[in-house]
């Protein structure tokens, strides 16, 4: 039986700390040495915008900033006050390393489909998000689609296939549809979804003129896991399997 969860359409509301928030205004102020006022955002293409009128600064910032480290917040103070291109640096690296945090650019549209007849998405999910994440992963998920058109598991045998993937554009992993299968160990599943789960917080990386999907830090970060050695061991001895399944 498939439980649908729909995904309500507009604008997500955040929660803003009010304390965190007048804390670093005041912060913002004293550098400046002029009033500020300071708004909290949820955009998802300006991180950062200020300007200031009538002797006043007014700044916008993501809401990411608020629970920023120490570090990050000091050279974001000296970035909007004192417009330090040396703090930039700084601030630009954790803009890039919180990605994960900017809102959908596309939301996603149609309903989730997380229980499945053998494994349920939306719990290994849950548990891999407190054990591993801090429960700070707020993508969504889903099992994907089966017999779409052009699919090449939908007619005859495979000769590749995608486990899992992640849309940055819509922060949903989609996990395929034939690892719901009662010989399919739950360790392997969760090792799938752990995957996806590290794209949506760890972007891919460029290197000279080659964009790296898996940076070394993804693949350290990756081994952490818990049945990592294992879950690649039971891939290798059935993948032909797994090639073999009709959705």
């Amino acid at each position: 039986m498939q439980v649908e969860i729909p995904f309500p359409a507009g604008t997500p509301q955040i929660f803003v700390h009010e304390g965190a928030r007048q804390l670093l205004e005041r912060r913002l102020s004293v550098a400046a040495m002029k009033p500020v006022m300071l708004s909290v955002t949820d955009n998802r293409r300006s991180m950062i915008s200020f300007s200031s009128r009538d002797g006043v600064l007014r700044a916008r910032l993501h809401h990411m900033f608020l629970d920023a480290p120490s570090t990050v917040q000091s050279a974001l103070i000296r970035y909007v006050a004192r417009e330090d291109r040396a703090a930039s640096v700084t601030v630009g690296r954790y803009i890039e390393q919180n990605g994960h945090r900017i809102r959908a650019a596309q939301p996603f549209q149609r309903p989730l489909h997380t229980q499945g007849a053998s494994h349920d998405l939306l719990h290994l999910f849950g548990a891999l998000n407190n054990k591993y994440f801090g429960g700070t992963v707020d993508a969504l998920i889903t099992w994907g689609r089966v017999g779409r058109r052009g699919d090449p598991g939908s007619q005859g045998a495979r000769r590749t296939i995608k486990l899992g993937s992640y849309s940055a554009l819509e922060r949903v992993i989609r996990v395929h549809p034939l690892l719901d299968r009662g010989w399919v160990p739950r360790y392997f599943v969760s090792y799938i979804v752990y995957h996806e789960m590290l794209h949506h917080v760890i972007p891919a990386s460029v290197e000279g003129k080659r964009r790296l999907l898996h940076p070394p830090h993804f693949t350290d970060r990756e081994r952490i896991f818990r049945d990592y050695d294992r879950a690649l061991s039971w891939e290798r001895r059935h993948i032909h399997r797994l090639l073999r399944v009709r959705t």
